[in-house]
């Protein structure tokens, strides 16, 4: 008896995964900045302060520190630069403090935003944490 014969079947090509695919579609860091910064001046925002963590920091490369002059401005800073991310196809932004706008974190994975009224950063000063001190991250 013969062995019947199969068809042949074409190997699957190799798909890439789509935590690789995402990476890819990111633009890189640098460009987030510039991005970021550029719409941050657009908006009027106050006393932008950059903090490079490249080498200090395993979660993001920049941190930027800046001003609304009050709740209104506050989120609407937020919303523009969220809404300029999405835009230019940067993914899985994540955004806190939108409610009260007091404090609007924004997180773009290579970059880190906070938007501050005056007084709340003031009494947070979170510069200080990242640039005093052994091995500080250096503002640019």
């Amino acid at each position: 008896m013969s062995k019947p014969v199969l068809p042949k079947v074409a190997k699957p090509t190799r798909k890439t995964s789509t935590k690789a695919a995402a990476l890819k579609a990111q633009p890189d860091a640098d460009k987030t900045l510039s991005l970021i910064l550029s719409r941050l001046e657009d908006m009027k925002a106050e006393e932008t302060v950059t903090i490079d963590l490249r080498g200090k920091s395993a979660c993001s490369d920049y941190m930027i520190v800046t001003t609304g002059r009050v709740n209104r401005h506050v989120g609407a800073i937020a919303e523009n630069v969220t809404k300029s991310l999405k835009e230019n196809g940067i993914k899985n932004i994540h955004v806190e403090g939108l409610p009260n706008c007091d404090w609007v974190l924004i997180d773009s994975g290579d970059v880190i935003v906070h938007v501050f009224r005056p007084e709340v950063r003031e009494f947070y000063n979170l510069e200080r944490l990242y640039t005093q001190g052994p091995g500080a991250a250096k503002a640019i």
